[in-house]
């Protein structure tokens, strides 16, 4: 009964392929040299079978186990944002999400039902998440050893020439990639002759195509090679962001751009960047380093080397302590015309962005930032930090010299800080400031995104890189002048929607024709034809404007916390960035 279902198993293989059926030609074929034919069971046919055996862990961002793929397309949800996953291109949108904030706990919840295919290539269907943590249960845990050869696959198609001394079967077949193999290899009979169609190409981990002549050649090379790579059988799936990364590259991209900041600095536990808002680093191609922040210069040195996952990037900043170390880099990030080196150490790691030589007036236009902020006294009319600390600051008058430096006066004394502008995260133009480790002024220390920028005013928000919360910080010319009322201009007179982007999506027409009337109780009502209800709250203190119109078509696109950009007495400017993906929403109402 066995050999019958061989036969049988092998017949329903080869009918999925194009099928010559010449005996004479097929046993000139068969009678090739011994070391081309295939037979069952042995050492090369074994070493084949797991080089084509499917490989679980690439998706382990998704699945967390290493003996099963899940089938395209999928639906998850990762920190609540909802993606769609066709392809493994689309692992990068995942890790994007997980990547946001360094100290968030992240989730992904998988939409059921799923397939899993198997190692074998066989399929199953998953219908909750306890029968998928059950088949992952019978999977090897991170990085064990297992069947699976990854080091090593083979370039396709494969051609290959079958004889059954039993039934006289006689076939040649296309194989065109690993499931075809594998499902070839695992059908074939001790009664099967197998004539291999050499010479073929195998492809090694690091590129390198290998010409096959014979099968003693390729168990050879197989044997050689199998274990001569990291098969990144575990679930972290941060760890192969640099799988094409050189120091070449590195080196072209540290000193091709200029003026780094540092974006993330975490030693022992301890995070570090605050110290540094405003230091700005320079990697000369002569392995220098020259490091300025308001008027001060500090130097040292620097050099990289290595291939892949490990490059090591070697810093010594004799009087910058906290940089010093072999570190190794973990990820390069080039996007959007900012670039970012995340460099890693256990857990230390040190993150530079630069806008690739774009200081101050480069790319972004600080012209009315800087004239602003370097011209007579600022104070702060208002500090949200978890809570409203706007007291702390209140006997604080603060002036800013053209040449990046600052200075903080109280009753106390003095203080020196710096500052410079660069491009903002999630707005076009960043002010960095730093007045050091002195209490309250230690908490200004942030690279913050400009929301509103004029002589009289200034509007600060920083999204923390830890937990996502948000911090706002706004200077004015008179103390505890306490800024614009958004809260009384809305609710003085009749308003239009005179521009909204979704996304750089012009949909300003959806909303020709409605006019609307914000209430100072907290409602507002949209009329056109008819009327569309909903509600509005202004929060820390005018920099947030809360809507909410429910399900209604088409003022639900209005339901967010939006940032209030700019407010004057006839125009109110917003913007919301996306916590998930990043997209942009910008509208701005306009009072008839």
């Amino acid at each position: 009964m066995k050999s019958i279902l061989r036969v049988f198993t092998l017949l329903a293989f080869i009918s999925t392929f194009m099928i010559t059926s010449c005996r004479t030609e097929e046993l000139v074929s068969i009678q090739g040299p011994p070391d081309q034919v295939l037979e069952a069971n042995s050492t090369v046919a074994t070493l084949i079978q797991r080089m084509v055996i499917n490989d679980g862990s690439n998706d382990n961002i998704i699945d967390n186990s290493n003996c099963f793929n899940v089938q395209f397309p999928i639906t998850v949800f990762v920190n609540g944002l909802e993606i769609t996953v066709n392809s493994e291109n689309d692992f990068d949108d995942i890790e994007a999400v997980f990547d946001e904030f360094d100290d968030d706990i992240d989730t992904l919840q998988i939409q059921f039902p799923i397939t899993i295919i198997l190692t074998d290539f066989s399929e199953v269907v998953i219908n909750t998440s306890s029968e998928l943590n059950a088949q992952s249960s019978a999977c090897n845990g991170e990085n064990e050893s297992d069947d699976d050869i990854e080091c090593i696959d083979f370039e396709y198609p494969i051609k290959a020439s079958i004889f059954n001394t039993n039934n006289e079967v006689i076939a040649s077949v296309t194989l065109n990639n690993d499931k075809d193999l594998y499902g070839f290899i695992d059908a074939i009979d001790k009664n099967d002759i197998i004539n291999i169609d050499f010479p073929i190409t195998v492809i090694l981990f690091d590129g390198t195509e290998i010409v096959i002549n014979n099968l003693d050649e390729l168990e050879r090379t197989i044997e050689t090679y199998q274990n001569d790579c990291d098969e990144d059988d575990d679930n972290d799936f941060n760890d192969d962001d640099c799988n094409n990364c050189s120091d070449n590259q590195l080196i072209g991209i540290l000193t091709g751009c200029t003026d780094w900041r540092i974006d993330k600095l975490e030693r022992n536990d301890s995070d570090l960047e605050d110290i540094y808002v405003g230091y700005l680093f320079d990697f000369l191609s002569d392995g220098s380093i020259s490091v300025t922040s308001g008027g001060n210069l500090y130097v040292g040195t620097w050099n990289a080397s290595g291939t892949g996952n490990n490059v090591t990037v070697t810093l010594n900043m004799p009087t910058l302590s906290d940089f010093n170390n072999s570190w190794n880099l973990h990820e390069i990030e080039q996007e959007n015309g900012e670039s970012k080196i995340d460099l890693r150490l256990g857990d230390d790691q040190l993150r530079f962005e630069s806008d690739c030589g774009n200081n101050g007036g480069g790319s972004i236009d600080d012209t009315t930032l800087v004239a602003a902020l370097a011209t007579g006294d600022w104070f702060i009319t208002f500090y949200f930090n978890d809570t409203d600390k706007t007291t702390n600051y209140n006997d604080y008058v603060f002036n800013f010299a053209s040449d990046g430096t600052g200075i903080a006066t109280n009753t106390n004394g003095s203080t020196n800080g710096t500052w410079s502008t660069s491009s903002g995260n999630e707005t076009l133009l960043e002010l960095n400031l730093n007045f050091g480790t002195t209490i309250p002024l230690d908490e200004l220390a942030e690279d913050w995104d400009v929301l509103e920028a004029t002589n009289n005013i200034i509007r600060l928000k920083d999204v923390s890189g830890g937990d996502g919360s948000e911090d706002f910080l706004t200077f004015e010319r008179t103390q505890g002048a306490g800024g614009n009322d958004l809260s009384n201009v809305l609710a003085d007179g009749i308003w239009i929607v005179a521009s909204y982007s979704n996304n750089g999506s012009d949909k300003t027409g959806d909303y020709n024709g409605y006019q609307l009337n914000f209430d100072i109780a907290g409602t507002v009502v949209a009329t056109n034809v008819t009327s569309i209800n909903g509600t509005w709250v202004v929060q820390s203190s005018g920099n947030k404007l809360v809507l909410d119109f429910g399900t209604l078509v088409p003022f639900d696109e209005f339901n967010d916390d939006w940032d209030v950009l700019s407010v004057s007495g006839t125009q109110v400017f917003l913007q919301d960035v996306s916590g998930g993906n990043g997209e942009t929403y910008v509208l701005t109402l306009q009072k008839l």
